[in-house]
């Protein structure tokens, strides 16, 4: 049985690609920053792969830090760089987003290949596509050709910088060294929770749902369904034809609203808005910074993402997007993140 590292295994992302790996047969080694992480990860795994957890083993490793890293990759046949920094608003200092995001990739990859780790499989995201292309109005349609070009963003943003220059110090260095890097560019992962400690994309379905998104605004995203996510990053690993390659793991654009009218459906006692919010409100809004600033890029196009190539890899549809709305709806209230009504 072969043996994968997985970066960040605490987020949301990681416990659903562990899961994966597990059923599959490997053994599974999880990187943490720290070990406190480690009964929420056990919790995970004994819904997404019960009885395996003695293949799974969990160390210490801090993307800033080279402590811990070289032991990480002892006795590994390939890497699973799934940690990344996610924030809710925009930080003042881009600089807690950005360098875990680059620095941490070069690390990793360095440690790797000082190991002799030539695989890589590194979550990605649309961010490092649909960006800096002059697309401020309409709808526009990206495919894995598309490279976000940061120095033609409209608006700066931490998480878009520091995940698309992270790709590009990725292929660099795969390119550079010889390495075979395969790279999965999901969007707005919805889907199940695995355990309590949920992701901060699922708290566009918790706003929606307790009322504390009192308006929409009038923006859309490519939803991904997180068990898509982890089973593509399996699927990578196991065709050799995915070596090099990049791929979006997307479904339709949805818009905020079409996520609303799902919910309401679904959830009618629930108080889910029907208000939106004009767009000259929310540029305004954005100038005092806060979570606005981080979607500002969006605003006043709609973004398509073909994800027909990666759902080829993966052998299978996706997960509609209702299925992935409705999935992390039923999480959020199981786990009592939103009380039942």
């Amino acid at each position: 049985m072969d043996r994968i590292l997985v970066t960040g295994a605490s987020g949301f992302v990681a416990k659903h690609v562990i899961g994966e790996l597990l059923r599959a047969g490997f053994r599974v080694r999880g990187t943490v920053r720290n070990r406190r992480k480690l009964t929420s990860i056990q919790a995970a795994m004994d819904l997404l792969a019960p009885g395996t957890q003695d293949r799974l083993e969990i160390v210490e490793a801090d993307l800033l830090d080279d402590a811990g890293w070289a032991y990480a990759m002892e006795d590994v046949q390939a890497v699973m760089h799934v940690a990344t920094v996610i924030v809710a608003e925009e930080p003042r200092d881009p600089s807690t987003v950005i360098r875990p995001a680059v620095e941490g990739t070069e690390r990793v990859l360095r440690f790797a290949r000082a190991e002799g780790i030539r695989r890589i499989i590194m979550t990605s995201s649309i961010a490092t596509v649909g960006y800096g292309h002059g697309h401020e109005t309409g709808k526009r349609t990206y495919t894995e050709a598309d490279f976000t070009d940061l120095t033609k963003m409209r608006r700066p943003w931490a998480y878009c910088t520091g995940k698309t220059r992270a790709e590009q110090a990725a292929w660099a260095f795969a390119n550079g060294q010889g390495m075979q890097l395969t790279t999965i560019h999901p969007g707005a992962i919805l889907g199940p929770a695995s355990d309590p400690e949920t992701s901060i994309s699922l708290g566009l379905v918790g706003g929606l749902l307790d009322g504390s998104t009192p308006a929409m605004p009038r923006i859309g995203f490519a939803i991904s369904d997180v068990r898509d996510v982890a089973a593509m990053h399996l699927a990578a690993l196991q065709h050799q034809d995915s070596i090099g390659q990049r791929y979006l793991c997307t479904g339709p654009y949805q818009s905020f609203e079409d996520v609303a009218t799902i919910l309401r459906k679904a959830y009618p006692d629930y108080p889910v808005t029907l208000k939106t919010i004009p767009d000259w409100i929310m540029r305004i809004v954005a100038l005092a910074g806060g979570p606005v600033r981080q979607i500002i890029n969006d605003m006043g196009n709609e973004k398509h993402f073909d994800g027909s190539k990666g759902e080829k890899l993966l052998g299978r549809p996706y997960h509609t997007s209702e299925e992935a709305v409705l999935s992390a709806a039923e999480s959020l209230i199981r786990f009592n993140l939103i009380k039942a009504k």
